[in-house]
């Protein structure tokens, strides 16, 4: 099973692809609740030179809701983790594909809420690809 949503954007401005993939979650409802810059991170703690890679926390207030009232454990899989990081001369834009959290658990009662989040991170990141 596939475990990752992912688009491939052709840009070199890093920034703007974060800013894009900022503004495409938000138009979608997903806010952005935590920001790991891997690359600092690494470079901080452990003197380790690697491109460019962001992990977005992102949120849907009502659809965490409605999972968490599903199974409260699921916070171990929430937020949804976007990932953003640099490969060659690309951008890579990677989401996790909410219907990990059906798989993992078992639970049918969160298919309804992997599927709305799947259309909204899937149309998030549609927005990013020129069609």
């Amino acid at each position: 099973m596939s475990y990752d949503r992912t688009v491939r954007l052709a840009t070199v401005d890093f920034a703007a692809a974060v800013t894009a993939v900022r503004q495409a979650l938000a138009d979608q409802g997903f806010g952005v609740l935590t920001e790991i810059d891997v690359t600092a991170t690494l470079k901080t703690k452990l003197g380790h030179d690697m491109e460019d890679y962001l992990i977005l926390g992102a949120c849907n207030p009502p659809l965490a809701h409605r999972a968490l009232e599903a199974d409260r454990s699921i916070g171990l899989l929430l937020p949804c983790n976007v990932v953003v990081r640099r490969e060659g001369d690309h951008t890579v834009v990677q989401a996790l594909d909410p219907g990990t959290m059906v798989t993992l658990t078992g639970l049918d009662a969160l298919q309804p809420v992997a599927e709305e989040a799947t259309a909204r991170l899937d149309a998030a990141l549609n927005a990013l690809s020129p069609s």
